[in-house]
């Protein structure tokens, strides 16, 4: 057989040469819509890796993009791997700090933004070592700056496009992204082209997200979280539409571009649904040509898969994953014994993380290593996965973060029933995850224990309806000390993301500790058990 191998480069030129016309709409940040299409993005894919070159950028070097989903950003991911370079793609709502964090130990040459991003990019540019960077707009749209800003568009344009793909193997690395930093500084998961295009076929799959040709698809998740669960690679591979909503996710933007491009599936994190969800009851709108919505980044709720299936018969996808997946580990589609069941039960199956598609191994182990647990539906622990698009270190590291099999501790608490379905059950670690972001609430409390007159200072993640959990801190004041909520919020301001924010300050008389001085998280939960945020007033209610 021949040895021919799988590269990001071979996506683009396939969507090209077999699916040229199919449209790629995109929202820019200006506002207006920009349509393209799949020869159109190769084209100016390949102008881009032709500038790059020509600027000196070598395979393995890092590129960074601080973009929303845009057919720019599009291009810069196909141009970067086309260049032999590795695209990372830095998130926006980060603290400036992990922002500079990134870029600096990415070791990134090139800087690509949104104009609506400059702002953080003067900020930080003190602290980088930058070569260029590119505002990912027009001439005229061009913003004032004492940067030495490059404009987008000015730069393909002074190239002709005469220019053939860098050499590189499957093996090589083509992406880069960065946890948010849960437990101290974010850490780089490393892609290569290989782990991305298998990935991209099982997002294709049947039993994935089932893209093919005929599908118009619109990706809410950014394409700087985790890949955009790999759905722009997928949709090069398929030939399917792709619709790019760019910063605009607001329910109203989304449902509009929803109806107007005949969008079939679309993706993202609960939050979004949620508004999408009040939106239309506020409305009486509908969704169009919608029959699939992928939720994932954290556990979407039978009440919000309910409404969906049965008010606007859209079926629902739930999907698990990390950036150390790639990100996808499983698929919430059913099998045949499940959809022969009564729809109650049904929905009980759907609100689980899914399967396991090939090319993924799950287990459960009750320590993290050693043998399964068995596959009862009821017996719960450590969930371990590996799989060729699972890491095996993290970049820069210099030991692996697999154990001898190759399995990868996902830091979750897990089971899996008779049929293959994964449930989440716990975390693992103390960490929280708001709207589909991590949250450090070892971070948090480091910070919050500098304001004036805190003792301790402690944060758990306590349930929310519309973000999932939001951040509760609690403080033991200093013997004498007078310290409110306002001192500690305005303390907090400016030194966390804006997103950690806590939701709740309380303050009690004493923490409880373990033997070894250590707080008791698990003590914490318990006292704080059923506690609700003065804010959370609302929940999805089926309609009547």
């Amino acid at each position: 057989m021949q040895n021919w191998p799988l590269l990001i480069s071979k996506l683009i030129d396939h969507a090209a040469q077999n699916h040229g016309t199919r449209e790629i709409v995109s929202r820019t940040p200006e506002g207006p819509l920009v349509r393209s299409n799949w020869r159109t993005v190769a084209t100016r894919s390949r102008q881009l890796a032709q500038w790059l070159v020509g600027k000196g950028i070598s395979p393995g070097d890092r590129i960074g993009t601080l973009a929303s989903n845009t057919h720019r950003h599009l291009e810069t991911w196909f141009g970067i791997a086309g260049a032999g370079a590795i695209v990372n793609t830095v998130n926006p709502r980060l603290f400036d700090e992990q922002i500079t964090y990134i870029i600096n130990h990415a070791h990134d040459r090139v800087l690509f933004f949104d104009s609506t991003f400059l702002p953080i990019v003067e900020k930080i540019a003190e602290h980088l070592s930058v070569d260029h960077y590119i505002v990912l707009t027009d001439a005229q749209n061009m913003p004032e700056s004492s940067l030495p800003l490059l404009c987008y568009e000015d730069i393909l344009s002074s190239v002709d496009g005469d220019f053939t793909w860098v050499a590189v193997g499957e093996d090589d690395p083509v992406g880069l992204c960065y946890t948010s930093g849960t437990t101290g500084a974010p850490k780089g998961v490393l892609y290569s082209h290989r782990s991305n295009v298998l990935q991209s076929w099982s997002v294709c799959m049947p039993d994935g997200f089932a893209i093919a040709a005929r599908s118009v698809v619109m990706p809410v998740v950014p394409m700087f979280h985790a890949n955009a669960w790999s759905l722009p690679y997928a949709c090069a591979m398929a030939g399917a539409k792709l619709v790019l909503a760019g910063p605009a996710n607001d329910a109203a933007s989304l449902q509009a571009l929803m109806i107007d491009e005949g969008v079939t599936v679309t993706a993202a994190v609960p939050t979004i649904w949620l508004g999408m969800l009040r939106h239309l009851d506020a409305t009486g709108g509908g969704l169009g040509q919608l029959n699939r919505v992928v939720i994932g980044g954290s556990a979407a709720p039978a009440s919000m898969i309910e409404r969906f299936e049965r008010d606007f018969a859209v079926t629902v996808i739930h999907a698990w994953g990390m950036t150390e997946t790639s990100p996808l580990g499983s698929f919430g589609t059913l099998c045949p014994e499940v959809e022969k069941m009564p729809y109650p039960a049904q929905l009980d199956y759907k609100a689980k993380q899914g399967r396991a598609p090939f090319g993924v191994e799950l287990k459960v182990t009750l320590n993290g290593d050693g043998a399964p647990v068995p596959r009862d539906g009821r017996t719960s622990g450590h969930l371990l996965i590996r799989g060729p698009w699972i890491i095996d270190r993290y970049f820069g590291a210099n030991t692996d973060t697999i154990d001898a099999e190759g399995w990868f501790d996902t830091g979750d608490i897990a089971m899996i029933d008779p049929f293959g379905y994964m449930q989440i059950t716990d975390r693992a670690k103390d960490v929280i995850k708001s709207g589909g972001e991590w949250i450090s609430s070892i971070d948090l409390e480091n910070v919050a224990v500098g304001c004036p007159g805190v003792a301790e200072a402690a944060v758990i993640g306590v349930p929310h309806s519309k973000w999932d959990e939001r951040p509760l801190l609690i403080v033991v004041r200093q013997p004498g000390a007078a310290v409110t909520k306002p001192d500690i919020l305005a303390y907090l301001s400016g030194r966390i993301a804006k997103w950690w924010m806590p939701n709740e300050v309380v303050f009690v008389d004493a923490m409880p500790h373990s033997a070894t001085g250590k707080i008791l998280k698990v003590a914490l939960r318990e006292q704080f058990n059923g506690f609700r945020f003065p804010d959370d007033l609302s929940t999805i209610t089926p309609s009547t």
